[in-house]
Parts: structure tokens; sequence; C-alpha cells
């Protein structure tokens, strides 16, 4: 049996969610009106209030629930993530890039959970026509959700003897044993795009219903920051996957992209925000926003610069800069706030626990490797 409050969180969401879709029937143009073009400035602004409206709901119990994947849905955000033949619209990476940044600085738990479902879209996009067919449209339209957990691949639990997930042949099709340490979202979606090892050594990627048998997932993690992403340890004893993916490529997922480096971006900019809105009542303040606001300006060009080029900048090396400024501009907004700042429940004590969020997820070797040199002064 999975974990129960799955199965109310999922019947929540269908009977809130979609008629909020059929509502919708008759719309303005999509956040992004065509391929290729950048987000509408207005129907951007309207987007980010109504996330910001519902941000303090979303934080406690997660996007699915508080209404923000339904927004994303309906301003045609994840049909952005989708290429057209799959149903969705295929929007420029560098106009999901900013829209990432601006989401993030909004609310940083919508901003993740897209990233994971994205993430799960885009393994799913590289799976055979009937399949992308079959599970990219409804994601598009925001009537499914999904999301991934694969960083048993890349950065957890490697270490160990034994593959945290393995994959075994059985007859004619595959049998997943082990475990997920980190799903977003897990017990709101309906299905989890994994990757587990053979025992050749292969990496292999599936398609995994959250309601199969053998599957369970683990209460939702009581995190430092960011437990509305009901990020979860889910547990596979002899599930049999809906889909198998097999990459064109055969890569196995690495830490160190950009789209992290987005958030904290995104994150840092709202830090900024709360330092300005410190400055109008302290001129002193002023020319520390305004360091701040143009670092985050000069990496967030070298980021999109990075998104239209690959391989024109290093990813971790970006990484490390916005670690760091996502981390200096939350804790400038508390000593901004002083002892007001302090109390659990202001914007800056939020942004500085949500700003160490950087430090441990997804992060490469090599960038952990730095920060913790930086923090010793080695």
């Amino acid at each position: 049996m999975g974990y129960d409050a799955r199965r109310r969180l999922g019947e929540g969401r269908c009977r809130c969610f979609r008629p909020l879709l059929e509502a919708e029937r008759v719309r303005s143009p999509d956040l992004f009106p065509a391929c290729g073009d950048s987000p509408d400035p207005q129907r951007r602004a309207a987007l980010l209030e109504r996330i910001d409206s519902v941000a303090a709901r979303t934080r406690r119990e997660g996007p699915w629930a508080s209404g923000s994947f339904a927004a994303l849905a309906e301003h045609g955000v994840l049909a952005g993530f989708i290429p057209e033949d799959a149903g969705g619209s295929g929007a420029n990476p560098a106009a999901i890039a900013r829209l990432l940044m601006a989401l993030a600085g909004s609310c940083l738990t919508t901003s993740l959970a897209v990233t994971q479902w994205a993430a799960g879209c885009r393994i799913i996009g590289e799976a055979a026509a009937e399949v992308r067919r079959r599970y990219l449209r409804p994601l598009a339209a925001g009537e499914t959700f999904t999301t991934v957990g694969i960083s048993q691949l890349s950065t957890s639990r490697r270490h160990l003897a034994r593959p945290p997930l393995l994959a075994s042949r059985v007859g004619e099709g595959w049998q997943l044993d082990g475990l997920c340490p980190w799903v977003t979202g897990a017990d709101a979606v309906e299905s989890i795009v994994t990757g587990a090892m053979t025992d050749d050594g292969e990496a292999m990627f599936f398609i995994v219903d959250t309601q199969a048998a053998g599957l369970r997932i683990e209460p939702p993690m009581d995190l430092l920051a960011l437990s509305g992403s009901r990020t979860a340890c889910v547990h596979f004893d002899g599930v049999h996957p809906a889909e198998v993916i097999e990459p064109p490529t055969g890569r196995r997922p690495a830490a160190g992209g950009l789209t992290t480096s987005m958030l904290a971006l995104g994150a840092a900019a709202g830090s900024v925000r709360l330092l300005e809105a410190e400055a109008a009542r302290r001129e002193e303040i002023e020319p520390v926003a305004a360091g701040l606001a143009d670092e985050i300006a000069t990496v967030r060009e070298r980021l999109l610069a990075a998104v239209l080029s690959p391989g024109e900048a290093s990813p971790e090396a970006i990484r490390q800069e916005a670690n760091n400024l996502v981390v200096r501009a939350a804790e400038a907004s508390l000593v901004a706030a002083k002892g007001a700042g302090f109390v659990r429940g202001h914007p800056a004590e939020r942004a500085v626990r949500e700003s160490m969020f950087f430090l441990v997820w997804s992060c490469p070797q090599a960038v952990t490797a730095t920060t913790l040199c930086e923090l010793a002064g080695i």
C-alpha cells in the first residue's frame, strides 16, 4: 500500500483542478503566443500575481493543491515545455528560462515542482512516438501530472555496492526493486519518471504509475524549507513499470545543468526586492540592493547566453555564482530587516532558509567542494 494521503490529495486535485480548466475554455492567448516568442508581459504579470496570491498555501500544501499548477496550465506555461508535435507549443528555451527565473522570485516551491515536472516530460520526450503522444498531450494540458526521480543515477547513494534502484528482466518486461530517495510531489502525481541500473550496469528509464502494486511512497519530508514540494522517498518492491524509455543517446542524467541556477537567480532577485522595500525607507540600503541587482543581472545574461549556445560557458561555474548570490542576497535581506526578519514567517527569514536549498539540491561535486573550501577559508 502507498502513502494514504496520496489518494486523498489526488482525489482533491481531481475535483478542483479540472473544473478550473473547464471554466477557461474561452481563454486569452497563451503566455507563449507562438513557438519561439517571448512571454507576453501582461500575461506574465497576471500569472505571477496569481501564483503569488496562493503562495502561502503552496508552501503548506504544494502547487498541485493550491492552484498554482492550474494557473500554469491555463496560461499555456506547461505546454511551452512540450514540443508542438506532442501537443505542446514548444516555447523558446530562453523564454522558458526567463519565466522560470521570474517564477522562482514569486514562489520557489512552485518553480521547483515545475522543473521536476519538466524533467519528467523531457525524458518522456525521448520515448517511442506512441508513448510520447499518449503521455505528453495530457501533461501539456495539465490534465495529468508527472515528476522525476533520478537522483540515484547522478548524486544520491551512488557509493553503495548495490544500485539504489535495480531493474531486472522478468519475462518480456521489467521489474524495479529499491528506492528513489528524492521525488518531488510523489503523492500528488499520476506517474513518476525514474531511472534504474540493470545487472549489466546500464541505466534505463521508466514511467511508473503511482498506483502500481509494490510502490510505496513515504510521507513527505519535513525539510528546512520547501516542504510544500512534498518531496518523499519512494520504495519499489517488484514494481512493473507502465512504460520503458530508451533514450537514443543512452546517456545518464548528471547534476550541474542550468535549470537549478535559474531558480537560484530568481530567488536572489526576490531577496533583492525585499532589500529595495527597505531601501525605500532607509537610504543606506540603496547601494546594497543596487550592487546585488547588478551582479544578478550579469550572471543572468551569462546564463541566458549559455542556454542559447550550450558549451559556451561552464554550467558549474554559473551554478557556483548563482549559489553564492542567492545566499548573500537572502542574508542581506535578513540583515536589513533586523530583528523583525528573524521571526518565523517573515519573508527574509523564509528567503534565508530557502537559499540553503541550493547548497544541497542537485549540486555537482565540484560546486560542493568549492563551497566547502570557501566556507573553510582555504
